[in-house]
């Protein structure tokens, strides 16, 4: 049985990187010379800014919606499993799409009976 503060904590958990996230997508959907800046530094045609922002808002809206929260937790770490690769390639620090992966399942473990019962954690 999930308690209250279980359900909270999970709750706050998984808005904190959902926020990003969607935040981040919506920057990609906007352009501007910033956004150009910030592809060429990662090496990343900037065409491909509005694909990525509108993937992005996706995987997170699937993550959100709790029925399908599993697969979307499955499809953002895949999403920042490329973010990292991008970050290592040229040399950048990578802890935050790390962190927000983190951040994703930990949010959705408190959250999700279901989760819970496919990976227990002995007390």
């Amino acid at each position: 049985m999930n308690s209250r503060a279980s359900l909270w904590a999970g709750f706050v958990l998984s808005m904190l990187p959902s926020l990003l996230l969607l935040f981040s997508g919506v920057m990609k959907l906007m352009g501007g010379p910033q956004l150009a800046e910030g592809f060429q530094m990662l090496g990343w045609p900037i065409h491909l800014a509005v694909p990525l922002g509108i993937l992005e808002i996706a995987v997170t809206l699937i993550y959100l919606y709790p029925r399908t929260a599993v697969l979307g937790a499955i499809l953002v770490t895949g999403y920042l499993g490329g973010a990292v690769a991008t970050h290592v390639r040229i040399g950048d620090a990578f802890w935050m799409p790390v962190l927000l992966g983190v951040l994703v399942w930990g949010g959705l473990f408190l959250r999700d009976l279901r989760l819970r019962a496919l990976l227990p954690i002995n007390r």
